[in-house]
């Protein structure tokens, strides 16, 4: 079924003047859009510069033939994909770790004694070790003298052009070179996709899970990577006590990302990532809300 949506319209400029539209019609590719949907479709539409308050009135929603793309179709949309893993309370992201502990500093019912009647505020606390959940190591998490935190430029953590890479661990725990050749992958976030995150929150994903080998992690460093992530519980071998990978890397100052997920879901490239933790200092890792923009 096509529909069309018509409506008027009022955008007014932050620094003066106004435009409207009376009986303006768009096709759309549902029986339903949202306000802020058609102006924000206007304002990029027309390339509208300084919009400040805007309006629109007397919305129908028609049944009519599609004249043009559907503006709410995959073409004018920004995707966004989440790629971490959700935190709560009593969460264990790492066996020997503290779970976190996640609760009210100050609930709603006790902040009613603070102000006027139906007015009602959350305060959490939040108590946890810095691995917890999907999170960033920078050089501080394995060097004393490296990096931390807020040492590290935000063009480290954001918008970085993104590859995956997929070795199912059904096919091979142990990740070495051969599986890294024949990609882009020079000033890239390489993302190593495994499958294991379907085993997340289980006992199953603590033991005998996906890692990168010293050879893999040479030839990333060789070939200059920006980020290495993986969606497994370590990038190490934690059968061993030797961390190579970890030492390579943030050594080198290549971030990396660890407990990612919904790799499934981004084309090999073609997408940017971004994992930006909290400006802390003296800390080398942080749970981090990774996501992907597809372009």
């Amino acid at each position: 079924m096509d529909y069309r949506v018509k409506f008027d319209f009022e955008i007014y400029f932050t620094n003066g003047g106004s435009i409207k539209g009376e009986d303006f019609r768009l096709d759309i590719s549902s029986e339903n859009i949202s306000d802020a949907e058609l102006i924000d479709y206007i304002v990029e539409d027309m390339r509208l510069l300084m919009v400040g308050k805007t309006k629109i009135l007397n919305k129908e929603i028609i049944r009519e033939k599609h004249k043009r793309q559907p503006i709410d179709s995959p073409a004018h949309a920004k995707t966004y994909i989440d790629l971490s893993h959700t935190i709560e309370n009593g969460l264990v992201t790492y066996k020997g770790l503290p779970a976190p502990i996640i609760c009210d500093y100050l609930s709603r019912e006790d902040s009613k004694s603070h102000y006027e009647e139906g007015t009602e505020f959350q305060v959490g606390k939040i108590e946890m070790v810095s691995n917890t959940g999907t999170y960033i190591d920078c050089p501080f998490h394995r060097y004393e003298t490296g990096k931390d935190l807020s040492e590290v430029g935000l063009e480290k953590f954001a918008d970085i052009e993104g590859t995956v890479i997929r070795v199912p661990f059904e096919n091979s725990l142990a990740i070495t070179e051969e599986h890294l050749k024949g990609f882009e992958i020079r000033n890239r976030a390489v993302l190593i996709h495994t499958g294991w995150a379907q085993h997340w929150n289980t006992e199953t994903y603590y033991e005998n899970h996906p890692y990168l080998t010293q050879s893999a992690a040479e030839y990333l460093l060789e070939c200059r990577v920006s980020l290495v992530g993986i969606d497994s519980h370590n990038i190490d071998d934690t059968s061993s006590k030797s961390r190579p990978v970890h030492s390579l890397l943030l050594g080198n100052e290549i971030l990396i990302v660890e407990h990612l997920c919904n790799l499934n879901l981004l084309p090999d490239e073609g997408f940017t990532f971004s994992a930006i933790p909290p400006k802390f200092k003296g800390v080398g890792t942080f749970p981090v809300r990774a996501m992907a923009k597809i372009k």
